[in-house]
């Protein structure tokens, strides 16, 4: 039996949602019916301990950085972050705002950037498909 369940699981992603802004509606939307991405093996999970994926999705404050730093140390190894978002990336609009902070990967390593604002959700499930 624990032979099937590590298979499943090596085929399987489960990530950690992390969305803070309106990136987050387009990471909700590619798990619903239009794209569904459960049949690729993408599985959604609220804690961190279950999760080998964090998508950063959306506009990471300075006060939510420690928080995503300490979500990102609980993940079990190996983990993987996605960066989803011209905001997450490098702060997008809100760059020059004193409470934002410019780039995710100043608190935790990035593994792929997904560029735009409000970006192709093919985009984003080729870099899915490709992680996977």
């Amino acid at each position: 039996m624990c032979c099937v369940i590590n298979w499943g699981r090596a085929g399987s992603t489960y990530p950690l949602t992390f969305g803070l802004a309106c990136c987050a509606i387009e990471m909700m939307h590619m798990a619903g019916p239009r794209y569904d991405m459960y049949r690729l093996g993408l599985m959604f999970r609220a804690s961190p301990r279950q999760a080998d994926l964090m998508i950063v999705a959306g506009t990471v404050t300075n006060k939510m950085a420690p928080a995503m730093r300490q979500c990102y140390d609980q993940m079990p190894e190996p983990r993987y972050v996605i960066s989803m978002g011209s905001c997450a990336n490098g702060g997008g609009h809100y760059h020059y705002s004193y409470s934002v902070l410019r780039g995710c990967d100043r608190v935790i390593p990035v593994d792929i950037y997904v560029p735009g604002c409000m970006m192709d959700l093919s985009s984003y499930t080729i870099q899915l498909v490709e992680y996977a």
